[in-house]
């Protein structure tokens, strides 16, 4: 790859001319190859500047995944508008909240969150168009759209933060940010004959960051509707893939399948996994199992610093998530906005040129999520709590809102949950801080037990803590809840519990 930018729907079109009958797209009997997907991307792009939408305009897209709305995202990238991509599992009320937030000139949606949004005041809705007449909407075959020159500032997408309250932050990501990680995708393998299976939603940015690298240099994307962790067995297999991007939670449903160990999966060439904590012991069981290498990124869509942990080569590290990136400076700071020594514990703060425009409306989030090194460089806050140890890699403790102050000492909820997991009967644990009129806050653990009693595992947890880390109480759950790309919910399981 080259360091000048270039659009993604140039290196696109650019694919199409080298492969034009190469797969771009599958999903389960659909196909689209490279000159196809280049076809329809104009005449998406052709459509929108019918209907008026300008480039650095917005649409947004709301529904299931599928080679309809990757084709749509796509095309509306060729036209220079920016896509906000919202998750159909969100409230209603919260749909039409991030839609007018956006500022979308055309709202995307399908049938089933046309049946959501029914009743739900939208006086001020854009135009709408659902996915079952999406052939009708397009331009004819053969259409041209008007050339747009796309610059790296310009919005590639609007990524709305998790949440369970109110209208979630949008994060505007630029073409130069989209094109830093596409640049290195060629170290991770993709380019012709790479083929990725995604089971995660194209909504996620999760998802993204491997669907965007594979398109750009010739690969295949394999889309699921939605993640069965047999169903991905089958499809890994029937169409060798190579890559793939899964949550931790996803990668412990397939490895419990009774089938695994006789799927063959030796066309694999890398997996990736972020968003959510990920365990030594499952990175350990994966690399012993699983053909292929595996890496660990830790960042945030908001971009900043990343790291990797490259596990095949750091076996002795899987407690970490690995080193900056290249060209990614991380950096801890104290309360007072000072960088600690190596060694100690701090907020995780981080600078690239893959860095977000802002959270789109909202200057003062912007500025809450800025901290300016003494050289005047703008560094991202993550408000996530590590470590950086002597060989430069970076281990997580915790959210910094997470963190549980009792008593005066700050308690770490990762570090009692390594504690709960090593019982024998202890399936998942998920630690959080209620409210204490002894101690301020205390730490209350909620776990997924297979067989033990919660008074057993409090116990037996007690006896391997020190004394102001002890657990208050211990409820025992089914199953912890999650979001969609595996994140423990741990405000639900507070306020459930205070409640």
């Amino acid at each position: 790859m080259t360091d000048a930018f270039v659009a993604l729907s140039d290196m696109i079109r650019a694919q199409a001319a080298a492969q034009p009958d190469g797969d771009a797209l599958r999903q389960d009997g659909d196909r689209l190859g490279y000159a196809e997907l280049d076809a329809r991307m104009d005449r998406i792009a052709a459509a929108l500047q019918r209907d008026g939408v300008q480039p650095r305009e917005s649409i947004a897209i709301c529904a299931s995944t599928s080679v309809d709305y990757a084709a749509l995202f796509l095309g509306a990238l060729r036209a220079g508008v920016a896509v906000a991509p919202i998750a159909p599992s969100s409230t209603p009320e919260q749909i039409v909240g991030m839609v007018a937030d956006s500022g979308a000139k055309r709202f995307f949606l399908d049938a089933e969150v046309e049946t959501a949004l029914r009743g739900v005041p939208h006086d001020a809705m854009v135009p709408r168009t659902a996915f079952e007449a999406f052939d009708a909407w397009l331009e004819p075959e053969g259409a041209v759209p008007a050339p747009v020159v796309v610059e790296p500032d310009w919005p590639f997408n609007i990524i709305y933060s998790s949440g369970t309250t109110g209208t979630p932050k949008g994060i505007v990501q630029s073409h130069g940010m989209r094109f830093q990680h596409v640049n290195r995708g060629e170290a991770s393998g993709y380019g012709p004959g790479a083929v990725t299976l995604l089971s995660t939603p194209l909504y996620s940015n999760t998802t993204l960051v491997s669907f965007f690298p594979t398109l750009a240099l010739g690969g295949a994307v394999v889309l699921m509707k939605k993640f069965d962790a047999r169903r991905y067995l089958e499809l890994a297999q029937a169409h060798r893939v190579t890559h793939t991007m899964l949550v931790p939670v996803q990668y412990s449903r397939l490895l419990a399948l009774p089938e695994f160990d006789a799927a063959d999966l030796s066309s694999f060439r890398m997996k990736f996994c972020t968003s959510a904590p990920f365990g030594a012991a499952l990175k350990q069981d994966i690399l012993r199992r699983w053909p292929g290498g595996l890496v660990d990124f830790f960042g945030m869509t908001e971009g900043g610093g990343s790291c990797a942990l490259v596990a095949h080569e750091h076996p002795d590290k899987l407690h970490t998530v690995g080193r900056p990136i290249p060209g990614h400076d991380i950096r801890l700071i104290d309360e007072a906005g000072r960088e600690v020594p190596v060694g100690e514990i701090g907020e995780i703060v981080g600078a690239s040129a893959a860095t977000m425009n802002g959270y789109h409306n909202q200057p003062g989030k912007t500025a809450e999520a800025t901290w300016v090194s003494p050289e005047g460089r703008r560094y991202i806050r993550t408000g996530d709590v590590g470590r950086f140890d002597e060989d430069g890699f970076l281990t997580l403790m915790d959210r910094k809102k997470d963190m549980i102050i009792s008593g005066g000492f700050n308690i770490y909820p990762s570090d009692l949950e390594a504690v709960v997991r090593g019982h024998p009967d202890v399936a998942d644990v998920a630690v959080v801080g209620v409210p204490s009129t002894a101690w301020g806050e205390t730490p209350v653990a909620f776990v997924v037990s297979r067989g033990a009693d919660a008074e057993t595992i409090r116990a037996w947890t007690n006896e391997r803590l020190g004394k102001t880390q002890r657990l208050a109480d211990v409820r025992l759950l089914d199953e912890l809840p999650r979001s969609h790309i595996g994140k423990v919910l741990k405000r639900e399981l507070r306020d459930a519990y205070v409640a």
